[in-house]
């Protein structure tokens, strides 16, 4: 049988094990149960296994003969969301939820595990099935990097289950798909006063408003316009009384861009007019900065290898553009160690499941996508390993 057809007989338990996560969600780094189940589901299919980066797993699926290695990631992890879905494989821990779609990718995994382990003697090398912990914290690529679960790697591949795009359309195009995604925060100090005589003081109010609109002018005026970024406040916290003049500021904000250049040079970027705008006014100001994500960007060849197995699983209509998202992936992370694809999968049809978006308390999928997403990471696997 092809791929293709074992995805369609294999797509009752790619549901059923979907189900079985749905109503078990667990936050990030804490997936003890789920990855419990994906040890048993893959050792009753005869594959070796092993945990990993605290509750993540990776298997491996032999070929019959020495080669590369190809590693395909699902993530596993919940969000701290209330479910209000009236279905029957709705959540059963309250406050926790799989909002965004990563029940469905554990189990398409698993499935393809089941083709890739009938499939073994059409494949030479290994492929290396990584059931990944934390992504909604960022946390789990990295400790399985850090682990040196990526160093025996040739490539990698992952994949979005996607609530706005059509069920059983896929894109995989080469380029920029995912934006990186940076968190920091500004402590501002000033001097207090009465509100009535501010040149007694520095005013953290005045100085902090200056600082969010400087800011703007990295994205109108530093970046080039070619280059989409995004620099935004989010929080600004000051004062305590309205005749009271602000001693203090917190700011918090987050930065996203596609471009690793652009990336890179948000920091110091960020620093300088932080520092030099309050050093104006005369105050101090501090920036803590964190890249919580990469911009994610696909690898031109190793699309193409992407492209070719949706053509053989659905069909070239199958294959769709779909523009990229300012959403970030930790699937970035990986990017730096192995060249690699990320495609979304599409889950949309409004005639079977109401649509709601990502990280929605309603959030649902139309499963008839779980057979495309288990037979896209099989034949990925199996077309890199025979290029």
């Amino acid at each position: 049988m092809s791929i293709r057809e074992l995805a369609k007989e294999y797509k009752p338990y790619a549901v059923k094990i979907r189900r079985d996560f749905h109503m078990h969600p667990e936050p990030s780094m804490k997936e003890i149960r789920t990855s419990d189940r994906i040890v048993e589901e893959l050792e009753s299919m005869g594959i070796e296994c092993k945990k990993a980066a605290g509750t993540g797993v990776v298997g491996i699926v032999k070929g019959k003969g020495p080669g590369k290695t190809i590693a395909l990631r699902a993530d596993i992890d919940a969000l701290d969301l209330q479910e209000t879905n009236d279905v029957p494989y709705k959540s059963q821990n309250p406050g926790f939820m799989h909002g965004c779609g990563h029940d469905g990718h554990a189990a398409g995994l698993l499935t393809a595990a089941k083709i890739l382990k009938e499939k073994a003697d059409t494949f030479d090398g290994r492929v290396k099935l990584l059931f990944q912990p934390g992504e909604e914290t960022a946390k789990g690529a990295l400790k399985l990097i850090e682990e040196g679960e990526l160093d025996d790697v040739d490539g990698i591949f992952g994949l979005h289950l996607w609530n706005d795009a059509p069920v059983g359309k896929v894109s995989i195009e080469a380029g920029p798909r995912m934006a990186s995604a940076g968190i920091f925060n500004i402590n501002v100090t000033g001097k207090g006063g009465h509100g009535s005589m501010p040149h007694q003081g520095v005013d953290a109010v005045l100085v902090g408003s200056a600082i969010v609109t400087n800011l703007q002018s990295l994205v109108s005026r530093e970046i080039s316009p070619l280059d989409p970024a995004v620099v935004t406040i989010g929080i600004f916290n000051a004062g305590t009384r309205f005749n009271v003049l602000a001693g203090e500021a917190y700011l918090e904000g987050t930065t996203r861009c596609f471009s690793m250049e652009v990336n890179d040079s948000f920091e110091s970027q960020i620093q300088r007019v932080v520092e030099k705008t309050a050093e104006s006014y005369r105050a101090e100001a501090v920036l803590d900065y964190n890249e919580l994500v990469l911009p994610t960007i696909n690898d031109p060849a190793m699309s193409a290898i992407g492209e070719r197995a949706v053509e053989k699983i659905a069909g070239k209509d199958a294959l769709i553009t779909y523009e990229k998202t300012t959403g970030g992936e930790d699937f970035s992370f990986y990017l730096k160690k192995a060249p690699g694809a990320f495609a979304f999968v599409g889950t949309k049809n409004e005639e079977k499941i109401p649509l709601y978006p990502h990280h929605h308390p309603k959030f649902d999928i139309d499963e008839d996508a779980m057979e495309v997403a288990a037979a896209l990471y099989a034949q990925y696997a199996v077309d890199f390993l025979n290029k």
